[in-house]
């Protein structure tokens, strides 16, 4: 999706997922998303998740997601996205991240292995390998959605706070949880979590401000809705549809 992305409860704190025998059981997904740009139509985006066994027996969760803009979008400023993101399937913690940007002139990759014991993250950037420390507990943009996802309480009126590694740099990005509502989408009516994250930085998408998402309230936390401003003006990703739910079909 177009960012996405982020007792913890009394005051904002730093979320903890340390190393543990649990395996996340996150569901195998495909989540198509309509995006508007101003409210013209503007392109399309996906969320992907599956899970695998690397060759040293280690579970990991793949998470892919792309976004793109249509034929009349791409004649002024062209999207074709890609975040690939492997997480330990064991801490939701990220192993390694590739995006591939590709927004109108702006073209560029970025290889980052996250080494959580040794705390610190090579970046391989135009050519160019780096080398640079990270905090414990260290999510990608896209890692940091799905940790989110898998918090049992997200209670309106308090906040969590993420460590995120993005473009070289450590950032503390406070999401906070707004309130439950009603969100009206193509599947009907849902009832959803508001949560805005607080963005100190240009995130994968080149947002220029906050990020205001929904994610439904139940367990499968499904992100329905995302609006943000960017480079080019306010933009707003819609769930389409996704298995088992057509897009006739209502959550609730």
């Amino acid at each position: 999706m177009v960012v996405f992305c982020i007792g913890i409860w009394a005051l904002p704190c730093f979320a903890n997922n340390s190393e543990n025998s649990e395996i996340y059981e996150l569901p195998e997904e495909s989540l198509q998303y309509s995006i508007s740009l101003l409210g013209i139509p503007a392109g399309t985006a996906t969320m992907e998740t599956f899970s695998q066994t690397l060759a040293n027996g280690l579970s990991v969760l793949q998470l892919n997601s792309t976004a793109k803009s249509n034929d009349f979008i791409s004649l002024f400023f062209p999207v074709n996205n890609m975040v690939r993101s492997t997480v330990n399937a064991h801490t939701l913690l990220p192993l390694h991240l590739l995006f591939q940007r590709r927004e109108g002139t702006r073209h560029e990759d970025f290889d980052i292995t996250f080494d959580h014991e040794a705390r610190q993250v090579t970046i391989l950037k135009k050519g160019e390998r780096r080398t640079m420390p990270i905090p414990n507990q260290t999510h990608d943009g896209l890692s940091c959605l799905y940790f989110l996802r898998q918090m049992s309480r997200l209670v309106p009126g308090q906040s969590v706070m993420l460590t995120i590694h993005h473009d070289k740099n450590n950032y503390e990005v406070e999401v906070q949880v707004e309130t439950i509502e009603l969100v009206q989408g193509p599947w009907g009516a849902a009832e959803a979590i508001r949560l805005l994250a607080v963005m100190p930085f240009r995130g994968i998408f080149l947002n220029e401000g906050n990020i205001r998402f929904w994610l439904t309230n139940d367990v499968q936390r499904i992100p329905l809705k995302m609006e943000a401003r960017v480079i080019v003006g306010s933009v707003q990703a819609v769930l389409e549809s996704w298995p088992g739910s057509p897009k006739s079909a209502r959550l609730f």
